[in-house]
């Protein structure tokens, strides 16, 4: 048994974890099914769609840029959010790899 692995998380799972945490919550995992491959969309456009208050929407999407799954870009007035695939697929490489050689 690993028995640090029990008192604290690894430095380079932190990430993982923020990761994981961000869309363990239904919300946000229906906000990040609603882009579409390569996408970006507004605050508005995500409010439209969402059963959610534009507050709600707003509270989850800063979760979701916290823990990098989401980018933004400020364009004029407009702030446009897309997916950040390239670190997601890094993070759920990273666990992958973990449980092909260690688990």
């Amino acid at each position: 048994m690993k028995r640090n692995a029990l008192r604290t998380v690894p430095r380079d799972w932190r990430a993982v974890a923020r990761v994981f945490v961000a869309l363990g919550d239904e919300h946000r995992q229906r906000i990040l099914l609603a882009f579409e491959r390569g996408e970006r969309l507004t605050v508005g456009q995500i409010t439209e769609g969402a059963t959610l208050s534009r507050p709600a929407v707003s509270h989850h999407l800063k979760i979701l840029r916290a823990a990098g799954v989401l980018l933004a870009e400020r364009s004029g007035r407009e702030v446009y959010l897309r997916v950040n695939r390239a670190m997601l697929e890094q993070t759920l490489a990273a666990v992958l790899e973990y449980v092909r050689t260690q688990a």
